[in-house]
């Protein structure tokens, strides 16, 4: 692909749909490449419209919006960021040869929805996963639950970020796990998924990378990505994650397979429980994941830069050049245009950075925005981590 000039007729033109602060990173990259980049999401001001050369705010689960929006702009490539997309919309413009979507229609539409991407992964191609059910009512949840075994994991089949999750340990919380389910995914759906726990010892993210080189397609593995999540949402991440050989080949072996299945060209991250030398898929996105806004501060690119180029059939490096970790900042309060005190005193730790994301809106669990910190070891990088972010205060304006 030739990269042309920006606003001009030459120009490489890329839509993200979806402006999140993920978003926002990749078009940065973008940028510094002379791509022209137009961000598109639900509401204004998102943090990708603020370094975007245009942007437009749509209800993009209407088909009929996204699709005049789409022909009205004529991207070249399209890059999907969340899950509330019209994503028939995105097979017909792929299929018709007006633009490339990321990594492809069809892997869209599979990971947007957890059923999907759960069958793929399970039932066509064998990979090891949970126990689980898709159900249609709270009586359905509960029959699940039980014949799964306690405690289960209810999860809307398409949400993200721990939106509408929940964990029942008896079959009684069945009915406020399907309300709190239904009342709080990302698409409105009839559908949830019941997961049976795995008894793991962490989880990863694999952040997996496929790219041009020679004319091929290859696929590169980050090294893998340890995160904690509190209610379905990461809160810090450090890489790398130390595990077994033996487990890393297996995490690499899936990540690889699934990728596969669902091909095209970009980072996925794909999430999985490792416990000893065993390994189970939990779910993947095609995108950069965000557990990986540690590699802004570990990797030669991070996955943000790793992406782009991908995407635009670039050469890639995926090589880490030091320890490091992620933690998040949160709103911590509901308000419209807050501010940030102490941020020269979080700038202040030993090797510490700051991504304030430029969110318009807070919420008390709203992340707002990371930070990141090296170490001659990973609990180093973790206390620094966890210490520069804890100093970001946000204030009411």
């Amino acid at each position: 692909m030739k990269l042309g000039t920006p606003l001009s007729d030459t120009a490489t033109r890329v839509m993200l749909l979806g402006a999140g602060e993920l978003g926002k990173e990749v078009a940065i990259e973008l940028q510094r490449l002379g791509v022209e980049v137009i961000a598109v999401d639900r509401y204004p001001n998102a943090p990708a419209m603020q370094v975007a050369h245009r942007s437009h705010v749509i209800p993009m689960t209407d088909a009929q919006v996204l699709n005049g929006v789409i022909l009205a702009e004529a991207p070249h490539i399209i890059v999907p960021e969340i899950e509330a997309i019209a994503t028939e919309v995105l097979a017909q413009i792929e299929a018709a040869g007006l633009a490339r979507v990321i990594p492809t229609a069809r892997a869209t539409q599979l990971t947007m929805n957890r059923e999907g991407i759960r069958r793929l992964a399970a039932e066509e191609l064998g990979l090891p996963t949970s126990p689980y059910a898709f159900v249609e009512s709270a009586a359905e949840l509960a029959e699940a639950a039980h014949r799964i075994g306690l405690p289960v994991f209810v999860k809307p089949v398409m949400s993200s970020s721990g939106k509408g999750q929940s964990m029942i340990e008896a079959v009684e919380d069945a009915g406020h796990a399907w309300v709190h389910a239904q009342s709080s995914g990302r698409v409105e759906t009839t559908r949830v998924i019941v997961e049976g726990r795995i008894d793991f010892d962490f989880e990863i993210t694999l952040l997996t990378v496929r790219s041009i080189k020679d004319g091929a397609v290859r696929t590169d593995f980050c090294a893998p990505i340890g995160h904690r999540q509190v209610k379905g949402d990461y809160v810090e991440s450090w890489q790398p994650q130390a595990m077994t050989p033996k487990a890393l080949a297996a995490a690499q072996s899936i990540a690889g397979t699934v990728t596969d299945a669902l091909g095209g060209l970009g980072v996925f991250g794909v999430e999985l429980f490792v416990k000893g030398d065993e390994v189970w898929f939990s779910e993947v996105s095609p995108r950069p994941h965000d557990t990986g806004l540690v590699t802004l501060a570990t990797q030669t690119m991070s996955e943000f830069a790793l992406h782009a180029r991908a995407i635009l059939g670039l050469p890639v490096d995926v090589g880490q050049r030091d320890v490091g970790a992620s933690a998040v900042i949160y709103g911590g309060m509901d308000a419209t245009g807050i501010a940030f005190e102490g941020v020269a005193e979080a700038l202040s730790v030993p090797t510490a950075d700051l991504r304030l994301f430029g969110k318009p809106e807070s919420y008390e669990r709203r992340r707002m925005g990371v930070a990141t910190a090296r170490g001659s070891s990973v609990e180093e990088a973790r206390e620094r981590a966890r210490e520069a972010a804890a100093k970001v205060r946000p204030t009411a304006g």
